[in-house]
């Protein structure tokens, strides 16, 4: 892959998944990704539950440590004192970009703004990730995506099924991995802006923000013709029975997404040996099948429901119509796509042990990423600061004063 944030610096001053992930995407593009991290608590990442989420492996690996931090430097620094914010002053006079997800309320009395930001960098990207952003009543209210994003912007409302007991609950960091992967193109945009005028900008994306952009043609439907407008259909009665879920006779589901239906209908029939179907009044045209959505998806999965998955992949062989299986993520890891296009990359502990994480998304020169582990919590405080200048005895001396790792 073609390094194209190489000799971009980013110092990072956030825990969990949503902004570190940034961090991971511009370090898979080649940016030296400065973490810092408490020196006795580290990012809270490290100290989750294993129990509850199952972040530890095979190996000792923290998959959810892992996935947000790869490719990063880690330094134990205490910003809270005089000390360690001295230092951390002096990493942003040397960085392109100054990434963090402190509340802004914390970021004052951290003297952290925006101003003693720019007062050491005028020319830094200043970039925050934040639950529902920097203005409004809750600027300083934390928030997690399965909150904000999942819930508060209307995602779950709008995933419900009417006939659904409750709302679906989102998947470990849904929004934090999207929210992170926004983070980073806006850092881009930002310093793509620096080459071209030499000046910073202050950037800024909210949890909540991207999930209202998920939802944006609900969104705008409800704006502009009001909630009660908003047409809601279930698996019964979608509108267009070639965009629905069927069960096949081995437990197993496909998705059919046939946005152009009378085009591919035919070729439905003839996959589920229905040919009279083809000319059947009730079904023959998009608008007969709407008028009778019911009863034609009742027997499309009575049809679906008469043979295996694996009869039906070689059946589908006939249609351009797109379609697919409903994959376990087992299954994503043995993906032909998957695998020919490296969206899964292998990475090795320093003890030889091999795991996987997923790569970002987007892939410059058509090559996909090789990536290198997250670090150990301060891994990198005495490299980082020699670099920047610190002898020995000041490390140690730093260090006796718990200001570093």
């Amino acid at each position: 892959m073609s390094n194209v944030m190489q000799g971009v610096r980013v110092i990072e001053l956030a825990g969990w998944t949503f902004v570190p992930s940034a961090g991971a995407v511009l370090a898979d593009w080649g940016a030296d990704v400065i973490k810092i991290e408490h020196p006795e608590t580290g990012d809270p990442q490290r100290g989750l539950n294993v129990g509850a989420l199952g972040t530890a492996g095979p190996g000792g690996v923290s998959f959810m440590m892992e996935q947000p931090n790869r490719g990063k430097k880690s330094v134990g620094l205490d910003v809270a004192s005089e000390a360690g914010r001295a230092l951390l002053l002096r990493l942003i006079a040397g960085a392109d970009v100054f990434l963090t997800n402190l509340l802004p309320g914390s970021l004052e009395r951290l003297r952290l703004s925006v101003e003693d930001v720019r007062a050491v960098n005028p020319s830094v990207v200043y970039a925050r990730g934040t639950g529902y952003g920097v203005r409004g009543p809750e600027a300083n209210s934390g928030g997690f995506d399965s909150a904000v994003y999942w819930s508060r912007a209307g995602i779950a409302a709008m995933l419900q099924g009417p006939d659904a007991e409750f709302p679906p609950f989102q998947r470990p960091a849904f929004g934090d991995i999207m929210g992170g992967l926004t983070l980073a193109g806006g850092i881009s945009a930002a310093l793509f802006k620096r080459e071209r005028t030499g000046e910073g900008s202050v950037l800024d994306v909210s949890l909540m923000g991207l999930g209202v952009w998920n939802v944006a043609p609900d969104v705008t439907a409800t704006a502009l013709m009001g909630e009660e407008k908003l047409t809601r259909f279930s698996v019964k009665d979608m509108p267009n029975p070639l965009m629905n879920y069927y069960q096949t006779s081995d437990g197993r589901w496909l998705q059919l997404m046939m946005l152009q239906a009378d085009r591919f209908w035919p070729d439905v029939c003839a996959i589920i040996d229905r040919p009279d179907f083809v000319d059947d009044p009730r079904f023959a045209k998009a608008g007969a099948r709407f008028e009778n959505r019911v009863e034609c998806i009742e027997e499309l999965r009575k049809a679906f429901a008469g043979r295996p998955l694996a009869e039906w992949r070689e059946r589908f062989t006939i249609t351009k119509g797109v379609w697919a299986v409903l994959q376990t993520p087992a299954e994503v890891l043995e993906d032909p796509q998957v695998v020919a296009n490296g969206y899964v990359r292998p990475v090795t502990t320093e003890e030889g042990f091999e795991y996987h994480l997923v790569a970002n998304p987007v892939q410059f020169d058509e090559t996909p990423p090789d990536l290198v582990r997250a670090p150990d919590h301060g891994q990198h405080t005495d490299e980082v600061l020699l670099d920047l200048g610190l002898d020995y005895d000041e490390i140690i001396e730093l260090k006796t004063s718990s200001v570093i790792l």
